[in-house]
């Protein structure tokens, strides 16, 4: 029997060529033989059997490099064979000058995390960077046996699915258990629980919780939810690419520094299947893998991240800015920065507030990904969110319609997107159509639609449909405390001064800074702030200047 921790990991490389096989397999050898064994294939179906030894023999994978165009298996379809093996491992995809293009479209498929160029002469420049950074996330990540935490719940369960969507977006691994099989069934009954307490969630150690809160299930599970002082140099409210940003930059610099998220780090952005026009990732990114990224580099830094915490106040104290929490503890600091961002706005049709969680979902749900396998799925809206769901569930459902108000996706969607969906035949675009119904007893099953220029009604059979209708800020809470907007966006900086006079109760000797709210030490970045542009680079941009502000405005004090 091999000792798992005496075991190299594996760099895996397989190409059709042996001559490049040959190539790859030395270039490795020599730069990473002493850390890791080399195994190399001549074809997919060599790899997956050899990825299947390995996986019996107990033996961690580190990364796979494929070679985008072989006979039989192309280097896409060997990926992704491979990830239900190894979904931990790292992937690249060797590719021609010539197949460049198809190559980087067939990477949406699966979640490569880099593409390479033959030849890769040098390799020091080309190759070994590339695998570097394979490892690197590798290790971030590691290959060790998980504790995996059980979900008991019903596919149609709101609650149950929103245990699932809180654990996966913050990336903790869960195991989901139907009460209608019999390993569901079982494990209920080991727990002393009944079918009426789902979700029922049991942690590795044992520990069962009953349709826990969010708060409880991030205690349960290993997230911080309690900050450990009670005074800080910098919080950062909201994890999104604005409070991301902010929060990389501000513990960099040397401030204490503590990011609040209500629900999961990403926001938005976190839920985009893949962000194409990211500057830097030419093959495109999930949300979910930037903002895990992002999260571990401001943690790598010194951020405290606190998970699952509602903010519902803030206030200032001579100097200090204080924040409170719903269970009523508060934390404080020299300054503020919001970056709560935007939430979608709800459907106005009947019956969609009932099955919420149970066939209509809000944003893209990626964990009803698999239970849209040959299913019609729907998708309510015409800007890039909508238009990346529609991609991302069109390798699963059997048809996806995009359902837009609008005469066509041109005015809000990007160009690129559009040429995305023309080009897979099972996306179809319905223009000036509005959702009248959603209908089922204990799940959707139906829906009416309207044609808003005749008024014509028809109803098409569904049990997926994905919302992505807007957005509005969550800054009721801040009534009263800082300038906003008539939409409730806070307004900063120049937007504050009106006639060249300053705000009511400003007391600085000074206008406020560009990205300043109404009351001194508060900073805004990203989508909450008033006129600001509605992109992930200007929210992560305006995250890391809210930061150079929050240094002039301490140096002022």
């Amino acid at each position: 029997m091999i000792d798992r921790r005496a075991a190299k990991p594996v760099l895996l490389t397989v190409d059709d060529d042996p001559g490049v096989s040959r190539a790859v397999a030395r270039d490795l050898r020599r730069r990473y033989g002493e850390d890791f064994r080399i195994v190399r294939a001549d074809s997919g179906r060599d790899a997956l059997d050899a990825l299947k030894e390995l996986k019996l023999r107990g033996e961690p994978v580190a990364a796979m490099l494929a070679d985008y165009r072989m006979p039989e298996m192309t280097g896409i379809d060997f990926l992704e064979q491979a990830m239900d093996l190894f979904p931990r491992a790292r992937r690249a995809l060797l590719t021609a000058y010539a197949d460049t293009d198809a190559a980087i479209q067939a990477i949406n498929v699966v979640d490569v995390d880099h593409y390479l160029l033959k030849p890769w002469d040098p390799p020091e420049e080309k190759l070994y960077p590339v695998v570097d950074a394979l490892i690197e996330m590798w290790r971030a990540t590691g290959e060790s046996p998980v504790d995996e935490v059980k979900v008991v719940g019903h596919r149609w369960s709101a609650p149950s699915f929103a245990a699932r969507e809180f654990l996966a977006r913050n990336t903790v691994p869960y195991r989901w258990f139907s009460v209608d099989e019999p390993e569901g069934q079982r494990l209920l009954s080991a727990a002393g629980a009944t079918p009426d307490d789902i979700p029922v969630v049991i942690t590795p150690d044992g520990r069962v919780l009953r349709t826990p809160s969010e708060v409880e299930l991030a205690g349960a599970v290993g997230l911080s939810t309690a900050p450990s002082a009670d005074f800080y140099d910098l919080i950062v409210i909201g994890a999104g690419p604005a409070g991301l940003g902010a929060a990389v930059y501000g513990a960099s610099e040397g401030l204490r520094t503590v990011l609040v998220e209500r629900e999961a780090t990403g926001g938005q952005a976190g839920q985009s299947s893949r962000i194409e026009n990211y500057l830097g990732f030419p093959d495109g990114v999930s949300g979910s893998q930037l903002t895990d990224r992002a999260r571990r580099q401001a943690v790598k830094f010194g951020t405290e991240v606190l998970a699952a915490r509602d903010v519902v106040a803030l206030e200032a104290r001579g100097s200090a800015r204080v924040v409170r929490f719903g269970d009523g503890t508060e934390v404080a600091a020299h300054a503020v920065i919001l970056a709560t961002g935007v939430a979608y706005r709800t459907l106005d049709a009947d019956g969609s507030d009932r099955l919420t969680g149970r066939g209509v979902y809000y944003g893209s749900a990626n964990t009803e990904a698999p239970s849209c396998a040959g299913q019609a799925v729907y998708v309510v809206g015409g800007a890039n969110s909508a238009g990346q769901a529609a991609v991302f569930f069109s390798r699963h459902a059997r048809s996806v319609t995009i359902l837009v108000r609008g005469e066509s996706l041109k005015r809000s969607m990007s160009h690129y997107l559009i040429e995305q969906i023309e080009a897979i035949d099972t996306i179809a675009v319905r223009p000036n159509t509005i959702v009248d119904e959603v209908v089922g007893d204990d799940h959707l099953v139906r829906l009416r639609l309207r044609d808003r220029l005749t008024d014509a009604v028809d109803e098409v059979e569904s049990n997926h449909l994905f919302v992505f209708i807007g957005a509005r800020p969550h800054t009721d809470w801040l009534d009263g405390v800082v300038e906003r907007d008539p939409l409730g966006f806070v307004r900063t900086g120049p937007d504050l001064l009106v006639s060249g006079e300053r705000p009511a109760g400003w007391t600085l000797d000074r206008d406020p800074y560009y990205l300043e709210s109404s009351l001194p030490g508060v900073f805004v970045a990203g989508d909450v702030r008033s006129e600001s542009v509605k992109r992930v680079a200007a929210a992560v941009g305006e995250g890391a200047m809210a930061v150079t502000l929050v240094h002039r405005y301490l140096e002022d004090q």
